[in-house]
This record gives C-alpha cells, sequence and structure tokens, in this order.
C-alpha cells in the first residue's frame, strides 16, 4: 500500500500548485473461463492497472486515464488533463475535491478467490455441465480481485480491496435453453451443481412451447428479473441528477410501492462486493431509497449534493458527470416463501426466468420495453403446467411494485444478473398481481 500511495504522491507533486487535483489507481487481476458445447474453450487471466486523474483549473475541470504507470507516461497523464482543463469553459457546478475523512475499514475480500488458479473454475464449470448430461451447456466462470486507492490535493487518501466471483451459463436442448446465475464473494461460494441443476431443469422444462395472447397475467419473476427492476429504478429515478433534471418518477416521502417492498443501497453490508469509498473518494454509506413502500432517499456524488445543500452519499462513479451517481449495491429486503409457495397461489399466471434487451419508454413513469428469455412458463391452479415462447412487455416498473400489487415476497435473495451486469443486485423473487405483455418477441 505505501508504493502505491508514494506513486499517487509523485503524481500530485507533477500536478502543480495552484491546481486541484484527485487520482484513482485501479490494479488488480480479472481472469475468465469460458465454455462452449460443454468443454472449456478458453482461460485468460489479465493484471489491469488503471490511473485515473481529474483536474480542476479555476473550475475549469478535465480528466485523463490510463493503464500504463511508468514514469514518462505517467507524465504525458498529467500534461493532458492540465492541457484539456485550460480548454475547458469554467464549470459552475465543481463542487471541488474531497476533504480528508476515514474511510471505513469495511474489506469485501477472500484470498483464495484473489489467487484462484485457472483448474479451480475448470472444477465450477464441470459441475456445472454435469448437472445436464444430456445436453449442450455454454457459458463463463470468472474470479477477480481489485484494489483500489484515492488521493487527491486536499490530503484526502483512501483504500480498499473486493473480489468477485461470477458463475454464468445457460443448458441446451435441441430446442431450448435454461439459464443459471451465482455471483458470490468467493469462488468457494459458488454452487455450480444447483446453478446448473436450474439450468437445466428450465431447459427441459421450455422444450414444448406455445404462444399465448397478449394481456395481463400474474407473475412470479425470478431473481434477475427483480435486479433489472431494482437496477431501473436506481439508475432512471433514486440517480439525484435524474431527479434534479425533473426526470425521475421519485416522489418523496410518499407511498409509491407496495409496503412489503424496502430498497437500500449499502456497500458497507456484510454481503457486498464493493471498496467502501467512491469514484471521488467520498466513503460509502447505507441509503434508504424505500422503506415500507415510502420513497426515502437519493443517491449523490458530490457535484448533485453540491447543488441539493446535502452530502454525498458515495455514490459517484467514472463518468458520472453525464449519467448521474447510482446505487451499485442494492439490496432489496426478501420475505418468507418459497418460489413454490408463491407458485402455488396463482391460478393463472406466468413464471419467467430473465428479462432481455429492456430499454426504458418514459422515465417519469419508468414505463420499460423488454423481452422474456431461457425460461417463461405457464402456471395453472398452483402449478407450472408448461412453457410459452419468449413475450414481449410493456410494463411501468413502478406501476409494478406499487401498493397492493406485491403478493409475495421470496425467501431466496442472492447477488443476481441484471440488464446491466451482476453484482450489484441482491434481490429475492417475487410475485406481482400484474404485468403487462404485448406481444411476441418477434414483434
Amino acid at each position: 500500500m505505501t508504493h502505491r500511495h508514494d506513486m499517487l504522491e509523485k503524481v500530485l507533486d507533477r500536478v502543480g500548485s495552484g491546481v486541484e487535483a484527485e487520482i484513482r489507481l485501479s490494479t488488480g487481476v480479472e481472469s475468465l473461463t469460458r465454455f462452449a458445447n460443454s468443454f472449456i474453450h478458453q482461460n485468460v487471466s489479465e493484471e489491469v492497472s488503471t490511473m485515473s486523474l481529474r483536474v480542476a483549473l479555476d473550475g475549469r475541470v478535465a480528466s485523463a486515464s490510463g493503464t500504463v504507470t511508468d514514469e514518462e507516461t505517467l507524465e504525458r497523464l498529467v500534461e493532458t488533463a492540465i492541457d484539456a482543463a485550460q480548454r475547458q469553459p469554467v464549470d459552475p457546478d465543481w463542487p471541488g475535491v474531497a476533504s480528508p475523512s476515514i474511510t471505513p475499514a469495511t474489506e469485501h475480500w477472500d484470498a483464495e478467490t484473489a489467487d484462484a488458479a485457472a483448474v479451480e473454475r475448470a472444477r465450477k464449470v464441470k459441475e456445472f455441465v454435469d448437472a445436464g448430461p444430456s445436453m449442450e451447456a455454454a457459458g463463463y466462470c470468472s474470479s477477480s480481485s481489485s484494489e483500489v486507492f484515492f488521493v487527491n490535493t486536499r490530503g484526502h487518501f483512501a483504500a480498499g480491496r473486493a473480489t468477485t466471483a461470477i458463475l454464468d451459463g445457460i443448458h441446451q436442448t435441441g430446442r431450448s435453453a435454461g439459464s443459471g446465475h451465482q455471483t458470490d464473494r468467493a469462488l468457494s461460494g459458488i454452487d455450480a451443481h444447483a446453478v446448473g441443476s436450474l439450468a437445466a431443469q428450465r431447459a427441459v422444462d421450455s422444450v414444448e412451447t406455445y404462444d399465448i395472447k397478449p394481456g395481463e397475467y400474474e407473475v412470479v419473476l425470478s431473481q434477475e428479473c427483480v435486479a433489472t427492476i431494482a437496477m431501473f429504478l436506481g439508475a432512471y429515478g433514486f440517480n439525484a441528477k435524474v431527479y434534479d433534471e425533473g426526470m425521475s418518477f421519485v416522489d418523496m416521502d410518499t407511498r409509491q410501492f407496495d409496503e412489503s417492498f424496502t430498497m437500500v443501497d449499502d456497500a458497507l453490508d456484510g454481503r457486498g462486493l464493493a471498496v467502501p469509498f467512491d469514484s471521488e473518494g467520498t466513503s460509502r454509506r447505507r441509503v434508504e431509497l424505500v422503506v415500507g413502500g415510502v420513497t426515502k432517499g437519493l443517491t449523490h456524488d458530490r457535484r448533485t449534493a453540491k447543488k441539493a445543500g446535502v452530502e454525498s452519499t458515495g455514490n459517484a462513479l467514472p463518468g458520472g458527470d453525464t449519467f448521474g451517481p447510482t446505487a451499485t449495491q442494492v439490496f432489496v429486503d426478501q420475505g418468507e416463501q418459497t418460489v413454490d409457495d408463491m407458485i402455488a397461489g396463482v391460478e393463472r399466471g406466468l413464471y419467467v426466468a430473465t428479462f432481455n434487451y429492456c430499454r426504458v419508454l418514459d422515465p417519469k413513469s419508468l414505463a420499460v420495453t423488454g423481452l422474456t428469455r431461457n425460461g417463461t412458463f405457464v402456471i395453472e391452479n398452483g402449478k407450472i403446467t408448461g412453457a410459452v415462447n419468449g413475450l414481449r412487455f410493456t410494463q411501468s416498473f413502478v406501476e409494478a411494485l406499487g401498493p397492493d400489487r406485491i403478493l409475495g415476497l421470496g425467501n431466496d435473495a442472492r447477488w443476481a444478473d441484471s440488464e446491466f451486469g451482476p453484482g450489484m443486485i441482491h434481490s429475492p423473487s417475487v410475485r406481482l398481481s400484474s404485468w403487462n405483455f404485448t406481444g411476441g418477441t418477434d414483434g
């Protein structure tokens, strides 16, 4: 850590006096094992170092980044950032760099995952493949580690590290596919057989499919579907930049959701997967977004916090000036029901395994259109009785979770994949009173 800190301080020295600057260095190893046709076809491992520098000269702000950290390259990085800043107009909303503060000691790190060899990922792949012996399997298993260091010209220093392991795959018959996913801090925490068994069962159950009429259906949605919903709520609603621009559905201190729905952003939770500070060096903290159905909070970076007259919540992201501060360690409270319990309560409806290709139609209502994928099943009289072809939906995510719309929450919350990627949403399955399906996947 001392070596990294010293290197960042040397870069600050190059920036010189009279300039505000902040530097973020991320180093780590990203390792990936891919498989297709039930065989591993690729093993790759890459050591990655990325240094990002942001400078402000009398309110003129610019950034530069690079992946090489030798003396000559760092000199050019500084020159590039300063030259770009000199050409910028004054940014009236520039909040300045963060003042010194104590970074939480929270660490989401597993040493065995950080050092995991290809053979360990291969074992997980084999367990996944073996769970569907008569099928063709495809997907990936990854293990990654990241150490992040931050320093700025006000004397603030922060450091943290985290690990992540992911298994994501499908089993395929000649006519169908089923998906399975698990993300964990530790590779040892991945239950590859269970993930593979779920994918295989979904594939088997989807061999014979038929079309159903579009319309409103009661649904049971998997963790992946709920993760996509939660990700869109965070990015397009609880994002303070979107709220400030008048494009958010958020109505503070109003019961916009069912009373059973609680959603928080909390990188310090013991189940988390991130470092305890954001790209501006601000410490992460628990942000209550929805509590008991009542909208309670927004995610802020330093820019939006300055405009709102509040403190940053530690949700700045690289490129956040464009996209705004977004919740990326979200926990949706689970309930007490199993998936089978929820299905048993449905007279006629659908179980959906995955959403795909979701796009916002109206941000104010968060009306979204998307497709179902890798498993859409008919529920009749409390049992799954068949599978249907993929469907298109057009649905307000806020309305779907509105008062008295949630009929059940699963006891199965986990890190789920989402439209924006894995490892950001910890969510349960959910039973909803209605979901609007508008056609098939071809129209």
